[in-house]
């Protein structure tokens, strides 16, 4: 947890840099990123050597970000209804990327973009 524990303006790169940094610990670590639309968060995030951020709106997106394009990290919007918050971090959580060789050979063409 490296946010805020209160509604008061925070400056959102600072949080984004710093989940980042704790994702890159480890290849098994995720991050989820909370803010007023996930739009800035994921930016942010996406700055970052190593970073996959997506910023996500359903359980769908959530799963294809992982399955697809093997985001290590997630972008959420905070003004979502909680129960299906819930639903969208679980299903980012617990999904595993695809071993097709289509998405291994997109996902190194985007890391030699980097």
């Amino acid at each position: 947890d490296a946010g805020s524990d209160d509604n008061s303006s925070i400056d959102y790169p600072l949080i984004a840099k710093k989940v980042c940094e704790e994702v890159l610990k480890d290849s098994e670590n995720l991050g989820i990123l909370i803010c007023g639309t996930g739009i800035g968060m994921s930016i942010a995030a996406n700055k970052i050597k190593g970073i996959r951020c997506a910023k996500v709106s359903t359980e769908e997106e959530a799963t294809l970000s992982k399955l697809h394009n093997n985001a290590n990290v997630m972008a959420i919007s905070g003004r979502i209804e909680k129960e299906q918050a819930i639903r969208i971090v679980n299903n980012f959580i617990n999904t595993e990327f695809s071993n097709e060789e289509r998405h291994i050979r997109r996902n190194n063409q985007i890391d030699k973009m980097m």
